[in-house]
């Protein structure tokens, strides 16, 4: 099953598989945190906007304090926690629903900054498109551990240099997929 959440800038698209009662709770967990975030990045949206320096930031918001901590290792070259934004909220959301719920698996997609949640046993096959104006896989991927993945190329909106079409990264959660 899957729901969609919208607001303002964030669009996301969360699946959830288990027992009927245990996604039904996830969904409403996820929707109910959903209803805080962007009030929550807007009112530190200018320290999040700020590049990383030499004292680390202390921000309020647990998606923000998520969005710092993911950029924090590359804080030599100039990064602003923003280029973890949307991971950011995608682990957000999925830890809320994991909180609140014992789904077997469980996405969270924020505009291809993917949260994924799987129990041992369980795996998911990611598709990866190349070029949205050429809808169709170009490739799969299947996961068999929790973590992040997100897919970037030059035709994104994601500062890239343009020196691939797409390149997809794994991390230990959706924020830190730069690592």
């Amino acid at each position: 099953l899957f729901r969609s959440l919208q607001h303002g800038p964030i669009d996301l698209v969360i699946e959830a598989w288990g027992e009927p009662a245990e996604v039904d709770a996830a969904f409403a967990h996820a929707g109910r945190r959903f209803e805080t975030v962007l009030d929550e990045l807007v009112a530190e949206l200018p320290r999040l906007r700020e590049g990383l320096a030499a004292a680390f930031p202390l921000l309020r918001g647990s998606v923000a304090r998520r969005m710092v901590m993911a950029c924090w290792p590359h804080r030599q070259v100039f990064i602003t926690p923003m280029a973890a934004v949307a991971g950011g909220v995608a682990d957000e959301i999925l830890s809320v629903m994991l909180a609140g719920s014992s789904v077997r698996k469980a996405v969270v997609n924020n505009g291809g900054d993917i949260a994924v949640h799987l129990t041992p046993g369980e795996a998911l096959v990611a598709g990866i498109v190349e070029n949205l104006e050429r809808p169709g896989l170009d490739a799969g991927l299947r996961l068999d551990r929790s973590g992040g993945l997100a897919t970037s190329g030059w035709r994104g909106r994601s500062h890239s240099l343009g020196i691939a079409d797409a390149v997809t990264v794994l991390a230990a959660d959706a924020a830190s997929r730069s690592e």
